[in-house]
């Protein structure tokens, strides 16, 4: 029989209703335009949490708890200089956690200002307002970027998430660049593994969060890990570690791959680093090593890379995901459309010359053919020469497989054990990381999707308050189909397009501006990123 409509019950799915209509509209009309908390009101009660190694007294903002700056390890100094993090000294009394703290030892880039601290073993930690321990939110886990270099846990504000989506956000640091990284015979000698220090870094950040984020009303069997660029890298690792095996449940991969190195091409390179250091003598290269200032080790050639073969990853992480050795957690994996935009700047002014030298001494006796893809047009600017090795740079995946046909077959191996669903960042026009050069189109580059994620993230220049209607609708779908999967293990977003996972429909979601974003066939994606040529060089 026809079902009896009880009034009290459409009344509550019309108020379910227009709590999603005001959510959505809310972003669109701009709370992406104002990505910096406002201060918490004068004499208002701060947040208390009791954690394992003391009491953090945090802030709130915009209907936010901010718990920032909370050490999760010892600092790396002295002795534990290249060494694997000890967890964190106990304080007494309130430790202030209201202000940002140190990024980790760094030159100067885009990402953030020159450090030279090593007492930056710190995470943040996003909470909604009033959320109590033992409410058990679902929590996101951020890895930042910057090419295992440089960038911060400070560049990703996890409010909004955390607000829109009722969880709880998680941001780190860890050591970076040869303070992170470098691999030595002698220091393998010293403890039985060398390099990823900054890979254990992140691992003990996880194990803190098991163990503590009960205290901040998060659930330590919800854990969804999350990475951009080297997070990307770092979040297949952690799929393959095996001592990260049962520490979250979920994982994206943004812009991403499974670089390593093995461990012989890692202590080779720490060896010839050493010497360029003035520590050539194995005997007593650790403690040379160890004497140097971090201004002249930041100053000093670097190592950014993961090693594999040894305890921290036994296996190659391209070569356990293909094998199917890793943990089969439901997973998000993308790339944006023009990864290699942000990285051809330099051939801006380019003669046909000079473009055609650049493939032919990339491709050799294949050059013709890439070339036939790619050809110099008939009409040219400054600009022509950046857009073509871009376009070359992104379809191939040649920066450590970023993008293009290596992100695609990516995609396909992981689906082979687990569900993924698949996307790219297809918006091609928003403003881009920097307004310099003038000119530049910057396509959907790399690092494009994260501002509409973090609204705090920029590269010096503001990217979030910029966006229009349309982009901020984008930045909405976003953000609920990150948090949904955080929280449900699917993406989903209130008026937008459903994700079916890549495993079922061969489609990939297509992330687009204003409400358009759309599942699109992975071949059609194929045939963009001419992957018939590229997957047989």
């Amino acid at each position: 029989m026809p079902e009896i409509l009880d009034p009290t019950r459409l009344f509550n799915r019309g108020r379910r209703v227009l709590a999603l209509v005001t959510t959505v509209l809310a972003l669109v009309c701009g709370f992406l335009a104002a990505p910096a908390p406002a201060p918490a009101l004068a004499g208002a009660a701060r947040p208390v949490v009791r954690t394992e190694t003391g009491l953090l007294k945090g802030a709130e903002a915009e209907r936010v708890d901010r718990f920032l700056a909370v050490p999760y390890a010892q600092p790396p100094v002295g002795e534990l200089r290249w060494s694997a993090p000890r967890p964190a000294r106990p304080w007494t009394g309130v430790r202030d956690a209201a202000a940002w703290g140190n990024p980790c030892s760094t030159a100067v880039s885009t990402n953030g200002p020159r450090s030279e601290t090593e007492d930056c073993l710190h995470l943040n930690v996003f909470r909604p307002a009033g959320v109590k321990a033992g409410q058990r939110l679902p929590v996101l886990f951020w890895i930042h970027g910057g090419g295992l270099q440089n960038g911060s846990g400070n560049q990703h504000d996890g409010s909004l998430i955390a607000r829109l989506e009722n969880v709880v956000v998680v941001s780190i640091n860890y050591r970076l660049g040869v303070f992170g990284f470098l691999a030595h015979p002698a220091l393998t000698r010293e403890a039985g593994q060398s390099g990823n220090y900054g890979f254990l870094d992140q691992q003990a950040a996880l194990r803190w969060v098991h163990r503590n984020i009960g205290a901040f009303g998060g659930d330590a069997r919800q854990v969804t890990i999350d990475g951009e660029s080297a997070g990307g890298f770092s979040v297949c690792a952690h799929l393959t570690a095996p001592g990260s095996r049962g520490l979250f449940n979920g994982a994206i991969i943004q812009s991403g791959s499974c670089t390593t190195q093995s461990v012989s091409q890692g202590e080779q390179s720490g060896m010839s680093i050493a010497t360029q250091l003035g520590c050539a003598d194995d005997a007593t290269a650790v403690a040379c090593l160890r004497a140097l200032t971090p201004a002249r080790l930041v100053d000093g050639p670097q190592f950014s890379s993961f090693v594999s073969g040894g305890p921290v990853l036994p296996e190659s992480p391209n070569d356990a995901v293909r094998a199917g050795h890793f943990q089969r957690v439901p997973l998000i994996v993308g790339s944006t459309r023009d990864e290699g935009r942000t990285f051809a700047q330099g051939n801006l002014g380019w003669t046909e010359a000079q473009y055609q030298g650049f493939v032919r001494a990339l491709y050799g006796a294949n050059a013709d053919a890439v070339l036939g893809r790619y050809p110099w047009p008939a009409e040219s600017d400054r600009f022509t020469g950046a857009y073509l090795t871009a376009a070359i740079l992104t379809d191939s995946g040649f920066i450590a497989g970023l993008g293009g046909c290596p992100t695609l077959r990516f995609i396909k191996d992981l689906s082979a054990y687990t569900r993924v669903f698949a996307y790219r960042f297809d918006h091609r026009t928003g403003p881009g990381l920097s307004p310099e050069p003038a000119g530049y189109e910057w396509g959907a580059g790399h690092a494009a999707e994260l501002a509409y994620l973090w609204p705090s993230f920029d590269n010096g220049t503001p990217i979030a308050p910029t966006f229009d209607a349309a982009e901020r609708r984008l930045a909405a779908d976003m953000v609920h189909y990150w948090g949904s999967f955080t929280r449900l293990g699917g993406p989903r977003a209130p008026f937008a397009s459903s994700w079916p996972d890549y495993n079922r429909t061969s489609h990939v979601m297509s992330l687009r501006a204003g409400g358009r974003s759309v599942m699109v066939p992975a071949a059609e994606m194929a045939t963009e990123h001419n992957c018939d040529l590229w997957n047989t060089l």
